[in-house]
C-alpha cells in the first residue's frame, strides 16, 4: 500500500509543479503526463542506482506512457495513416521499449527504440500527393464547371 500512495504523491507532486511551470513558461504541459512520465522517471533512475522499486508500478507507469504518446501522436497522422494500424504497431514496441528500460536490457530498449523511430517517420511524415499535377487538377475543374 506504501508504494501506491508513494506513487500518487509523487504525480501529484510533479503534475502540480508542471502545471506551476507550463503557467510561468507559458508551455503547453500536460500536468498529469509530466506527473506520471517523472514518476516513472525517478523510479527507473532509482531502481539503477538499487534502490527497491516495485516492478509492477514501474511498469504500469511506464506502460500508460506508451498508450498515452501512442494516442497522442495518433492526431498527427500523415495523410491516410489508419489509426488502428499505428497503435497496433506502435504500442506493442513501446511495451517493448519500456520492459527493456524497466529491466536494464538496453539492446532490446534500443531496438524497440528503432522501430519506434521508423514507424514515426513512417506514419506522421507527410507524403507527397500521388503524382497529380496541378494542370491535370485545373482541367478536370474546368471540365466540371461546364458539365452540364
Amino acid at each position: 500500500m506504501t508504494i501506491v500512495l508513494t506513487t500518487i504523491a509523487s504525480i501529484l507532486a510533479i503534475a502540480g509543479l508542471a502545471w506551476a511551470a507550463g503557467r510561468m513558461l507559458r508551455l503547453p504541459l500536460c500536468p498529469i503526463c509530466s506527473g506520471v512520465a517523472g514518476t516513472w522517471l525517478w523510479m527507473v533512475v532509482a531502481r539503477h542506482f538499487g534502490f527497491a522499486v516495485d516492478a509492477v508500478m514501474l511498469s504500469t507507469l511506464i506502460g500508460g506512457s506508451v498508450v498515452g504518446i501512442a494516442y497522442q501522436l495518433e492526431k498527427r497522422l500523415a495523410g491516410a495513416g489508419s489509426p488502428l494500424l499505428w497503435k497496433t504497431l506502435f504500442i506493442p514496441a513501446g511495451f517493448a521499449a519500456a520492459y527493456g528500460l524497466a529491466v536494464a536490457q538496453w539492446a532490446l530498449l534500443a531496438i524497440a527504440l528503432v522501430a519506434l523511430l521508423l514507424l514515426a517517420a513512417y506514419f506522421l511524415w507527410p507524403r507527397g500527393s500521388a503524382g497529380t499535377s496541378s494542370s491535370a487538377v485545373q482541367e478536370l475543374e474546368s471540365k466540371m464547371k461546364n458539365c452540364c
